[in-house]
């Protein structure tokens, strides 16, 4: 496909700071827009997100050396024959740096994502049925659709760490349901967060019900346990017990003490490797626990081979493991890069992948690291960023990959807009 116009512009996420808007359209008319996100909790191996660092300006996070990059290379894309795969692979090699830091990995994959929406249009497709065809090679001019395969939620529903104001060190706690289909996990999960917020009310006050970057409520408590509590009883007023199950995001690399080579999991409680193997184990027999993200820091991989070594087993289910073991996800750890992923599977450091497009910059590398955990059984889950836009893409993604998602609470119309896209597909199956 060729496309004949690009344009892009600074636009604000959820958190009132800058990102950018790529628009592109082909020559037959198709156009594709795409509004980046960003994040807070980020891995040092991410690609580069590039802003402008002007303190003048949006305390130095405007994005308008990534909107002019996109400017800046209309003469080389315009009127150029193009796949998906082509132009990912010119605009990693036209910025010809490791991580992305010439062009920006913002600035790459506004591009490679409008692209691909323009090019759903072009084939009359819904966005995740192009995807599944990028994916997996299949024909696009076929143009029946398959049948849509259910996917699981994880909705992040209490906010600590860098996503909130309160003392919780882990960073999400987050639920799971497993009854039905997508259309009915996503009422569950409505109705676990009202019982939730009527909970946190009664027992903290209303001013405790504030919500977090991601939509989850951020209490004034400290232990994981409180948090785990508040979730399990709000599962049972809403009638979901044993129909729901629960994930962490630890991200560890926040409480991490690189010197003392300890973890301050909790205010005051600090702990090696094997100390917090065994805390989390603790929680995993205490709570219904199927998956736990990022549990050590990014490079601590003496942690995350020993917490492999030792998974402890799970007290429900686990729809992600036959054997009854809690996954271990790969967010910082892997940062959806296939090198990283390859050693990651090298020395069995996880079970699982955050697929986060912007932390490694194109709609290709992230179908390739996706191929690689699919293709070593390891369960894939498509994540949002805390800091969004009303962009729902990763819906379709999540879709067409028939992989889990991981999107946020039902509040904030950024995170709320990525549940109604996921109502709209299932409606229409």
């Amino acid at each position: 496909m060729k496309i004949i116009n690009l344009n892009a512009i600074q636009i604000l996420d959820s958190r009132a700071n800058p990102t950018l808007q790529v628009d592109v359209i082909l020559e037959d008319g198709s156009k594709g827009s795409f509004q980046v996100p960003s994040g807070a909790s980020t891995g040092i191996h991410e690609a580069h997100e590039l802003r402008d660092e002007n303190m003048n300006f949006y305390h130095g996070k405007s994005v308008m050396r990534a909107v002019e990059n996109v400017l800046n290379l209309r003469e080389k894309l315009l009127n150029q024959d193009f796949t998906q795969e082509s132009l990912d692979s010119f605009l990693i090699a036209t910025d010809g740096s490791q991580n992305k830091e010439i062009l920006g990995a913002n600035a790459i994959l506004g591009i490679s994502v409008a692209f691909a929406k323009a090019c759903a249009m072009h084939f009359s497709l819904p966005i995740y049925e192009y995807l599944r065809r990028v994916a997996f090679k299949i024909n696009m001019e076929n143009k029946k659709v398959r049948n849509l395969e259910d996917i699981h939620l994880f909705a992040n529903i209490i906010n600590g760490g860098l996503h909130s104001g309160n003392k919780l060190n882990i960073q999400e706690f987050m639920i799971v349901p497993t009854n039905g289909s997508p259309i009915e996990k996503i009422r569950a999960i409505s109705e676990i967060y009202h019982e939730l917020k009527s909970i946190i009310e009664e027992k903290y006050g209303k001013n405790d019900t504030a919500v977090g970057d991601e939509g989850g409520f951020a209490p004034s408590i400290s232990k994981a346990e409180e948090a785990l509590n508040l979730i399990v009883e709000a599962v049972k007023k809403a009638n979901y017990e044993g129909l729901v199950t629960i994930a962490l995001d630890s991200a560890a690399s926040d409480f991490y003490d690189a010197d003392l080579k300890l973890y301050e999991v909790e205010p005051g409680l600090k702990l090696d490797y094997k100390k917090l193997s065994a805390y989390y184990s603790d929680l995993v027999a205490k709570y219904p626990i199927v998956s736990i993200e990022d549990p050590f820091a990014e490079d601590d991989f003496e942690g995350f081979a020993y917490f492999m070594n030792n998974l402890p087993t799970t007290i429900v289910q686990n729809p992600f493991n036959k054997d009854s073991k809690i996954i271990v996800v790969g967010d910082d750890l892997l940062v959806t890069n296939p090198s990283r992923i390859s050693m990651a599977m090298e020395k069995n450091l996880c079970s699982s992948l955050l697929l986060k497009i912007n932390q490694i910059g194109t709609l290709s590398e992230s179908l390739k690291a996706f191929s690689m955990a699919n293709g070593a059984g390891w369960h894939t889950i498509v994540s949002h960023r805390s800091g969004e836009t009303s962009d729902d893409f990763i819906s379709d993604l999540a879709v067409g990959l028939s992989s889990s998602i991981k999107i946020g609470a039902p509040a904030r119309g950024e995170r709320v807009a990525k549940y109604n896209k996921l109502l709209n597909i299932y409606s229409k199956k």
